[in-house]
């Protein structure tokens, strides 16, 4: 008889459920994921994977579902070490009156390094792979996250007056370019603009960024409507609502992300969804600070894209995916006043392929699909406040804990291995987030 080939790959990861890439099929048994180099190749059934691929390593997981890693669309990660300076404040206050004095102390690039680890840290052992970033020195984001193997997409921050890190919205772009020039061909790291809010960026920086971003290709992320007070104050001035005066200005497009949106009507949501813009949904973030509510159902049945971000740690207090996306779920179901909204597969989307479609990195991550970048977690559904099982999509997003992510793999490279980060020092991480705290107290806060 004639032999059978079999192609060589690097790896086989079967497991009792694998989360598909359609609605249709959403959920795999037994399937597997075939790697080669830091791809998927192809998904399938486990008892067929051996007639067709020889795999240099096979891993078996037997009690888990395999899915997407999740993509967190925003947040400020350096700020992971200002988590819980200045807790239950309204936005305004907490803004003002203590976090932007406690920046204009200390933020400085190796306040970023080293928070930015602090928060990748937090990240790869709940589950996130991708991660979209607004801070000063986002080249010491960059390279931390470069460092570690994480994905992430560093969003240059624009504002019209200076800081640490920029005098002025010419030299803020300028940095954002250079960023966007060194990081354009890696495979981790992308680049967007990042206007902090329409209150803090003039017409002159908007009208040069819009024509940036199309000659560049790369996002435009922005906090938009994120309090009733930042509509008033905007009509108050100029007559417009902020994202009446953007849509003037050329950003609403399928390249902007539109965070926080709490304050939407009828008209900025069918601006959203005639041009093609994405929002970013921060639900715990917004309800710390009592900022508002984002419409998502609203937003999803005019056909809008709504991602999931867990905005900073001193906001949150927590990088959270898995804790998100329940309260996603539960918060859109009390706004709409329907139990139907935001069903569970609908909400493991927003925090996987919708993240990255904001991003712009669809074709990239976000699914399991043959093509795509092997960037894949692996969660225990054994656990018992797993147990009973009778839906596993349904207990992914209401009863899993993040502590049941076992594995995580970012372009195939194993960074999270049975709950055990591969490539972070621990010990030396917590050395210096315990420095920075013992700064911080001392100094500022006592």
């Amino acid at each position: 008889m004639p032999s059978i080939s079999t192609e060589s790959v690097d790896l086989i990861v079967h497991a009792r459920w694998v989360l598909g890439a359609q609605d249709s099929h959403a959920l795999l048994d037994e399937h597997c994921v075939v790697i080669k180099g830091d791809r998927i190749i192809d998904v399938m059934p486990s008892d067929e994977a051996a007639k067709l691929y020889n795999a240099a390593s096979e891993i078996s997981l037997a009690e888990h579902v395999l899915m997407p890693g999740m993509v967190n669309a925003h947040g400020h990660a350096a700020m992971s070490l200002l988590r819980g300076a200045a807790d239950d404040l309204p936005l305004k206050s907490w803004l003002e009156d203590y976090i932007w004095p406690l920046e204009g102390h200390w933020v400085a690039a190796e306040f970023v390094y080293h928070g930015t680890q602090l928060a990748i840290a937090e990240m790869l052992l709940s589950g996130t792979t991708c991660f979209a970033d607004m801070y000063f020195f986002p080249d010491e984001s960059a390279r931390a996250a470069s460092e570690i193997g994480m994905r992430a997409q560093m969003a240059c921050p624009i504002i019209d007056f200076p800081t640490a890190w920029a005098q002025d919205s010419e030299e803020y772009i300028s940095k954002a370019t250079a960023l966007n020039d060194q990081y354009r061909h890696h495979p981790l790291i992308s680049v967007a603009f990042g206007p902090h809010a329409p209150y803090t960026v003039s017409d002159a920086p908007l009208l040069k960024i819009a024509t940036f971003a199309e000659e560049l290709d790369i996002p435009i992320h922005m906090h938009i409507h994120e309090t009733a007070q930042e509509v008033s104050d905007a009509l108050a001035s100029s007559g417009k609502r902020p994202m009446q005066r953007l849509a003037e200005l050329g950003l609403i497009s399928p390249r902007l992300l539109c965070v926080h949106g709490t304050q939407l009507n009828e008209a900025d949501i069918a601006l959203l969804s005639d041009n093609g813009a994405s929002v970013v949904h921060c639900p715990e973030s917004n309800l710390k600070l009592a900022s508002g509510f984002c419409p998502v159902a609203q937003l999803q049945a005019a056909g809008v894209n709504v991602a999931l971000g867990t905005d900073g740690a001193a906001s949150n207090n927590d990088l959270d995916m898995f804790a998100e996306m329940r309260t996603a779920a539960l918060l859109a179901k009390a706004v709409a006043g329907d139990a139907s909204a935001l069903p569970a597969l609908q909400a493991l989307r927003m925090a996987t392929i919708n993240g990255a479609k904001a991003l712009g990195l669809d074709s990239q991550i976000g699914s399991l699909e043959a093509g795509k970048c092997a960037d894949m977690i692996a969660v225990r559904m054994d656990s018992l406040n797993s147990l009973p099982l009778y839906n596993p999509v349904s207990q992914l997003v209401y009863s899993t804990a993040s502590h049941q992510v076992s594995h995580v793999w970012v372009g195939a490279k194993l960074l999270v291995d049975g709950g055990t980060l591969t490539s972070i020092d621990v010990d030396a991480l917590r050395s210096n987030v315990q420095t920075w705290q013992q700064r911080i107290q001392k100094d500022t806060l006592s």
